[in-house]
C-alpha cells in the first residue's frame, strides 16, 4: 500500500503543475462533450484484434462498416495465421499495427527470465519490475523481435504503428529495447507509436477513469520524449479508458472519450463478440459486445457529429483546416 500511495501523490504533483494546465483551462472545464466544437479527426483503434476467433470477427465487421481507422494484431496468438488474410479484405482503409504482447499467453521464443515457465506475468508483475528496474532488455528485444517478424510474416509487410498490451510499450525498460529495435529496422518515420500518457487535464475534464489515465500519464511520461528523440512519430491525445463493466453506459462514455481532443487524438476501444477462447483468455467478456453494438449503431455516428468528430487514419488525423 506505501507503494501504491506514493504512485498516487505523484500523480497529483503532476495533475497539478501548472506548466501541464492551458491558460484557458477554465473554459475548457466548462464544456460538455455536447457543445460545438471546431472540426477534428481522430483515430479509432481496436485493440486485441487475433485474440479469440470471436474478437476478430467482430473487429472485421466494424472495419467493414468504416466505423473504424485502426485495428491493433496480438502475433502471439495461435489464430494470428489465419485472422491474416481475413483482415486483408477489410483494412483497406484502416491502419494496422502490433499490439506487442508480454503479459497474455505465452512469448514468442524462450524467455527465462520473464517467462520462466513459458507463461507471461501479470501486468502487476511486469510494472514492479520496471520500477525495479530488473527487467531483462535482452529478453524484450529478442520478443518484439519475433512479434514483429511473425506479424510480416503473415500479412505481407511491417505494421503502420505500434502500441502494447496493457500499455506495456511506455514502460521504462520496455521503452528502450522496443525503441532499440524499431530503430534498428529502419522504421523510425516509417510507422508510428501510441504514446498511452495524455496530459492530465486532458483527462480529468473528460472524467471517465481517472485513476487508470492518470496512472498511465504517470507511468509513461518519458516515452514520447524518448520517442521523438528516436524520429518516431507519436499520436498527441489519447483517451478510451474502461473499467469494462458492460453495465455501463458506453455511448456517454464515448461522447467524452471525445472531449478536449489533442492535436492528434487517438480514442483506444475493445470491440468484439464472445467466445470459449477468450472467456478462458481474459476477464474482458460481455464489455465487448456492448462497444461493438455501440459502433455498428446509428447512435454512434450522431455522437461523432455531436463532437464535430470523424475517423482518419493516422496520417491523416488532427484539426480540419
Amino acid at each position: 500500500m506505501p507503494r501504491r500511495a506514493g504512485l498516487f501523490k505523484q500523480a497529483a504533483r503532476i495533475v497539478l503543475a501548472p506548466t501541464l494546465w492551458p491558460a484557458n483551462v477554465a473554459n475548457l472545464a466548462a464544456g460538455t462533450p455536447d457543445m460545438p466544437a471546431a472540426p477534428f479527426r481522430f483515430v479509432l483503434c481496436a485493440d486485441d484484434y487475433a485474440l479469440s476467433p470471436a474478437v476478430s470477427r467482430g473487429i472485421r465487421e466494424a472495419l467493414a462498416a468504416r466505423r473504424l481507422s485502426a485495428t491493433s494484431v496480438m502475433t502471439t496468438q495461435a489464430g494470428w495465421p489465419q485472422e491474416a488474410d481475413a483482415l486483408h479484405a477489410v483494412a483497406d482503409h484502416a491502419d494496422v499495427g502490433l499490439h506487442f504482447n508480454l503479459t497474455l499467453g505465452s512469448p514468442l521464443g524462450p524467455m527465462p527470465g520473464l517467462a520462466p515457465d513459458g507463461r507471461l506475468p501479470s501486468i502487476a508483475t511486469l510494472m514492479s519490475a520496471s520500477r525495479r528496474g530488473t527487467l531483462p532488455g535482452s529478453e524484450i528485444a529478442a520478443e518484439i523481435a519475433r512479434q514483429l517478424d511473425a506479424f510480416a510474416a503473415h500479412y505481407g509487410r511491417p505494421p503502420d504503428f505500434l502500441d502494447g498490451h496493457q500499455h506495456v510499450q511506455i514502460l521504462p525498460g520496455i521503452a528502450e529495447p522496443v525503441l532499440a529495435e524499431l530503430t534498428r529496422r529502419g522504421l523510425a518515420g516509417k510507422l508510428w507509436l501510441r504514446d498511452s500518457a495524455d496530459r492530465p487535464w486532458r483527462a480529468l475534464l473528460r472524467g471517465v477513469e481517472l485513476k487508470k489515465a492518470l496512472g498511465v500519464a504517470l507511468l509513461g511520461r518519458g516515452f514520447a520524449p524518448a520517442a521523438r528523440r528516436a524520429g518516431f512519430a507519436l499520436n498527441d491525445g489519447f483517451s478510451g479508458f474502461s473499467s469494462f463493466d458492460a453495465s455501463r453506459d458506453y455511448a456517454a462514455d464515448f461522447a467524452r472519450y471525445l472531449a478536449s481532443p489533442g492535436a492528434r487524438h487517438l480514442v483506444m476501444c475493445h470491440p468484439g463478440h464472445v467466445d470459449d477462447e477468450l472467456r478462458r483468455l481474459d476477464p474482458v467478456t460481455a464489455s465487448r459486445e456492448r462497444e461493438l453494438a455501440f459502433l455498428l449503431s446509428d447512435a454512434f455516428t450522431r455522437t461523432l457529429a455531436r463532437a464535430n468528430a470523424r475517423l482518419a487514419r493516422f496520417a491523416e488525423a488532427g484539426r480540419d483546416a
